[in-house]
């Protein structure tokens, strides 16, 4: 069931993504699912709400 959920999500890239090599998000009822842009139909990586914001924050504090 989850690969039909993970298949009918919008998967968005950064504007700042200039290639087609970029990781791609979606959000959805299980959190934010992430993907690599090159393997649409490869694995996919689902964060829940507060490990996804952990993630931001620490990647927030290197930029």
């Amino acid at each position: 069931m989850a690969s039909v959920e993970v298949a009918h999500v919008a998967w968005r890239r950064s504007t700042r993504c200039d290639t087609s090599s970029c990781v791609e998000v979606a959000n959805g009822n299980a959190g934010t699912r992430v993907r690599n842009s090159t393997d649409p139909a490869g694995p996919v990586l689902i964060f829940s709400v507060g490990a996804w914001q952990a993630l931001l924050e620490k990647i927030d504090r290197f930029c």
